[in-house]
């Protein structure tokens, strides 16, 4: 699946892959955030995603010229969880239609878990 736009000269396609990559190290730029989560996450499980499979945490799907990015994250112990999902949403918006040129319609955070430093 891919992102299609269209200009005078002709027609860019942009891979959801290469979209969920921005997403996610926008994400990972954020204070709390420890990590992407697998989001296959069944019976309470999950795992914890090394940063070169960062693209597995995240899901992007398309809607007319907008898309939507359902992203699956494992926060630091101790952050404010709402505080960090507003900023996690802000800089995603920002990072992809800044890089992209693809305008941002929604971003849902799914907490998988929390990690307890110790």
């Amino acid at each position: 699946m891919s992102v299609k736009m269209f200009n005078e000269n002709g027609s860019i396609i942009i891979d959801h892959q290469a979209l969920a990559a921005i997403a996610g190290l926008a994400a990972m730029e954020c204070y709390g955030v420890v990590g992407m989560a697998s989001k296959n996450a069944t019976q309470g499980f999950f795992e914890l995603l090394k940063r070169e499979h960062i693209t597995k945490g995240i899901k992007v799907s398309a809607t007319d010229d907008k898309i939507n990015i359902d992203l699956y994250i494992v926060l630091q112990y101790g952050v404010k969880i709402s505080a960090v999902a507003e900023n996690i949403i802000s800089r995603i918006k920002y990072s992809v239609e800044t890089y992209s040129g693809v305008s941002v319609d929604n971003v849902n955070i799914f907490v998988q878990g929390v990690r307890v430093q110790k």
